[in-house]
């Protein structure tokens, strides 16, 4: 495990020496906390994710009997969020963990307990644990140097007008393959001529097809 200067965020590594993703913490921490919070008697706990997390967060939750409530990026909106719903977790792909009983902060030692007690509960390696919570297969976070960012994202838009697709725009875009098979999102920085782009999908194969197609309509 590895953190950052003020613990706020917590990194974890299995025994190959393989990253394993924050969603997929995410995802970890989240069935526990859902389950300590239902043996409370809390009905349907709420769990916040971003927009750029794994979708595998959100149906995990819903299977688990919460209820996922997805926002955009950033500490602030997310502690917000946290407030105003009353949620007991959440979790952003930064590896950023935020909990109910820690004043709706984010810490990443929470995050590494409930990591290690879920290792402990079961006999097999962090890696096979791991894979139960991540399905699907992530580009992870790409940037392009872009001078005229908005140009950047309608060329996208236009070039996917006729693909049967979802467009939401929360936090930067995300297009959402109606028969579930991608999504991705384009987010441009706040602070740098960036257009951030985080793609998923359900096998490789489609994943790096969507990835090289907007990236080369981005980088056009």
């Amino acid at each position: 495990m590895a953190f950052d200067g003020d613990a706020d965020r917590c990194f974890v590594v299995d025994e190959k020496g393989e990253p394993v993703s924050p969603s997929a913490i995410t995802g970890m921490v989240a069935r526990r906390e859902i389950a300590r919070a239902k043996a409370q008697g809390e009905e349907t706990p709420s769990i916040i994710h971003n927009l750029l997390t794994s979708r595998a967060v959100a149906e995990l939750v819903e299977h688990d009997g919460g209820r996922a409530v997805r926002t955009r990026v950033g500490h602030s909106f997310i502690k917000a969020v946290m407030a105003k719903e009353g949620a007991v977790f959440g979790g952003e792909h930064s590896a950023h963990f935020y909990f109910r009983d820690f004043w709706n902060a984010d810490t990443g030692m929470l995050a590494a307990m409930h990591v290690l007690a879920a290792l402990g509960e079961q006999d097999g390696p962090l890696s096979e644990l791991a894979r139960e919570y991540e399905p699907y297969v992530s580009s992870g976070e790409i940037n392009s140097e872009v001078e005229d960012k908005p140009a950047a994202v309608e060329r996208v838009r236009q070039a996917f007008a006729d693909e049967d697709l979802t467009i939401d725009n929360l936090d930067g875009s995300t297009f959402t393959a109606n028969d579930g098979s991608y999504w991705f999102n384009l987010r441009p920085s706040n602070t740098e001529p960036f257009l951030r782009l985080n793609a998923e999908a359900t096998d490789r194969a489609t994943m790096e097809r969507i990835r090289d197609r907007v990236l080369s309509l981005v980088r056009a």
